[in-house]
């Protein structure tokens, strides 16, 4: 798992590098790749996986709501629309606790809902389990 990709889906210059040292800081290995709105998380998984194996599609996204061009709930339709995305886990990383949101992005598929702590210490240890659980002990598909 440790060639997986992790896809970060977040426009926030200081949440994209908390997340970045949060993943070293819990020995996450895995590559990440950062995009920074919704049309180029899209333009990633549809056009530049879209066209190759199943193993060059991220092993994990995260995904904030709040994105220009494309929001959060947009791209997670999409994402679960396509049968060759669809089965990718896809954790809603964002600082909403609104309950429409939480609601509808189960809603849409999300496979975890995760509000941003505003405590570094307390995003640290969410990515920790956020690794350990998604790219260690999670079974995923065979192919998605």
């Amino acid at each position: 798992m440790m060639n997986k990709t992790i896809l970060l889906v977040e426009d926030n210059p200081s949440d994209i590098e908390l997340t970045r040292r949060a993943l070293d800081k819990s020995n996450v290995a895995n590559h990440l790749v950062v995009k920074e709105d919704g049309a180029e998380a899209l333009k990633y998984l549809f056009e530049e996986c879209g066209n190759s194996t199943y193993d060059d599609y991220p092993a994990l996204i995260l995904l904030d709501l709040n994105l220009p061009i494309v929001d959060g709930m947009e791209v997670l339709r999409r994402v679960r629309e396509d049968p060759r995305t669809k089965r990718i886990p896809i954790v809603v990383l964002t600082t909403s606790s609104e309950e429409s949101d939480i609601d509808n992005s189960y809603d849409l598929g999300a496979n975890a809902y995760i509000r941003k702590p505003v405590d570094n210490d307390r995003f640290i240890v969410a990515i920790n389990y956020l690794g350990l659980f998604w790219l260690l002990i999670n079974e995923t598909p065979y192919r998605y």
